[in-house]
């Protein structure tokens, strides 16, 4: 009955304390909302449905771009990097999870005693018990919890929770540029598989030209000067070959690397007039199109990192709660260890840990993750600005890209 009335006593006192020492509200993000008035005057819908909605295999139709797409995804070791990071985190947020849950262990301990005949136990033992060593033997069960009055554990988990979503962003930034890569790889491929097949042919025609030249100088209808300005056009043409093959074979080189298999030419069974992309992509909302990025994602969970550090370091510096308990078997004898009730045993201890010397080291905690979320801030802002000026950039390009397309179809 005492002990249950000290840990009463304890845990009113915490109650005290928590309504006293509140951490308070985590502060709240300072970064600007992004309106649609900084995207320059491009015309864009209301919609909220945009390119940022499709899956990239609705977007690209052409199977051997889809074959080599899927095989980056898959094999690319920077993609494979990301994916063991993702599952790391995961881990440390299952960690974080039962940091709120109560500990609970099971020891067996046996322990034998033979005093100093001479000593004050050896002499109570010969005198009381008439025995010279004393044997004990425990069996018990030991249980252990903190309690969270102040959010530290929960903000922990909050941390590890971002820190999760960070990991996933990341892979969606290198599966995002693992795409683009190889699309543009494949797409810059069919052109060079089309110059070098326009530079084929314009060098059949130096050839024609060059002999027509030959002959009508042979025929005295030409000069000298016309038949080395003909030999002169034809070597230029012929030198663009083995470049255009040169390059060809480097971007071969540099699709292979990225699905992640070792250097080989590519298969392809389509020409650049043979591709079709979509024509009517709605960019939608502008502000949602930043909103998706993911590094402008991941910088708001860094910023939201930070915000649960500050209550963390504001959490460390108010007393900890700590309630523990243990209940077994425990005999001085193993012929009745275990015989029930007599060696039954139990006890339960209630403890409230306020630091003092560590005070200053604790404010000095609190400063550098106060410090540390303005930096946040800044990055925040930054990355977002970026993103920004990123996207109004590809919208002034698709708007003029599509004038100069209706005026070449003219």
């Amino acid at each position: 009955m005492t002990n249950n009335k000290i840990i009463l006593g304890i845990s009113i006192v915490a109650a005290i304390f928590a309504a006293a020492c509140k951490t308070g509200k985590l502060p709240p993000s300072e970064a600007a909302p992004v309106e649609d008035a900084y995207f320059r005057n491009i015309k864009t819908t209301a919609d909220t449905g945009n390119i940022a909605d499709l899956e990239w295999r609705q977007y690209f139709s052409d199977t051997t771009l889809q074959n080599l797409i899927a095989k980056g995804i898959a094999n690319n070791y920077d993609m494979q990097l990301a994916l063991k990071k993702i599952a790391a985190s995961q881990a440390t947020l299952n960690q974080a999870k039962l940091l709120q849950l109560p500990t609970l262990s099971f020891g067996v301990t046996g322990q034998y005693s033979h005093p100093s005949k001479n000593s004050l136990n050896g002499i109570s033992l010969s005198s009381f018990l008439g025995q010279k060593h004393i044997e004990d033997y425990n069996a018990a069960f030991n249980l252990g919890w903190e309690a969270d009055i102040w959010g530290k554990l929960r903000l922990r988990k909050d941390v590890a929770l971002a820190q999760y979503l960070q990991t996933y962003e990341a892979q969606k930034v290198i599966q995002t540029q693992i795409v683009a890569s190889i699309a543009e790889g494949y797409y810059n491929l069919l052109m060079l598989d089309e110059q070098l097949k326009i530079t084929q042919g314009n060098l059949e025609l130096s050839d024609t030209t060059l002999n027509i030249t030959k002959l009508q100088w042979t025929a005295g209808l030409a000069t000298n000067l016309a038949v080395q300005q003909a030999t002169a056009q034809k070597q230029s043409v012929a030198v663009l070959i083995p470049q255009l093959k040169q390059n060809i074979a480097l971007q071969e080189n540099a699709l292979s690397i990225l699905i992640g298999e070792m250097p080989k030419s590519i298969l392809r069974n389509r020409q650049l007039a043979d591709i079709s992309i979509p024509t009517s992509l709605n960019a939608g909302v502008p502000a949602d199109l930043v909103s998706r990025r993911p590094d402008v994602r991941n910088q708001e969970l860094n910023l939201r990192s930070a915000n649960a550090q500050i209550g963390i370091a504001q959490a460390e510096m108010y007393p900890s709660l700590t309630i523990s308990a243990s209940g077994g078997v425990n005999s001085f004898k193993a012929s009745n260890w275990f015989e029930i009730p007599a060696s039954l045993f139990g006890n339960a201890l209630g403890g409230l840990t306020q630091p003092i010397f560590q005070r200053g080291t604790l404010k000095m905690n609190l400063k550098l993750a106060q410090n540390q979320r303005e930096q946040n801030v800044l990055e925040f802002k930054q990355t977002v600005l970026n993103a920004v000026g990123e996207v109004s950039d590809a919208l002034v390009q698709i708007d003029q890209l599509k004038v100069q397309s209706a005026i070449t179809t003219e």
